[in-house]
């Protein structure tokens, strides 16, 4: 189930993560926002499941996928969407306080810079869940025969 959320002129469409396994010390934190006006940016974000709530991205650095904290945020061009996905740019929990479960929900509060704040329900997926994109994709290596 989609949950789409309205702050001005930006629209968030289904935050989510995924669960995590016992002892797992991060999660991550992924969603769209379209951005209907001037440019602005994500400056910071905070929930109450880990201790530490970080803006990130993904690079590959030759062969090496690095992560990196966003000190300045994340922008969000004027007219444009932004999408928040595993192995691109995402919100990091980190220290979690107790694992994430499948098909709970949490509070998180997003603070834009021109934008505001607004506190959006974010959605426990399965362990091994891709973006909700990748769901309509065909499976690899799968032949069909007629």
């Amino acid at each position: 189930h989609a949950h789409d959320y309205t702050l001005g002129v930006l629209k968030i469409t289904h935050p989510w993560t995924r669960a995590t396994p016992p002892g797992a010390a991060v999660g991550g934190g992924f969603m769209k926002i379209e951005n209907a006006g001037p440019a602005d940016r994500l400056i910071s974000a905070q929930a109450g499941v880990s201790n530490v709530v970080e803006l990130h991205t993904m690079m590959m650095e030759g062969n090496v996928m690095r992560m990196n904290k966003l000190e300045r945020g994340i922008d969000l061009p004027g007219g444009k969407s932004v999408t928040l996905q595993p192995g691109g740019l995402h919100i990091m929990f980190i220290e979690l306080k107790a694992p994430l479960k499948e098909g709970e929900k949490f509070p998180l509060k997003l603070k834009f810079e021109k934008a505001g704040e607004i506190t959006v329900e974010v959605l426990v997926q399965g362990l091994g869940t891709a973006a909700p994109t990748a769901a309509s994709s065909p499976a690899m290596g799968h032949a069909h025969q007629h």
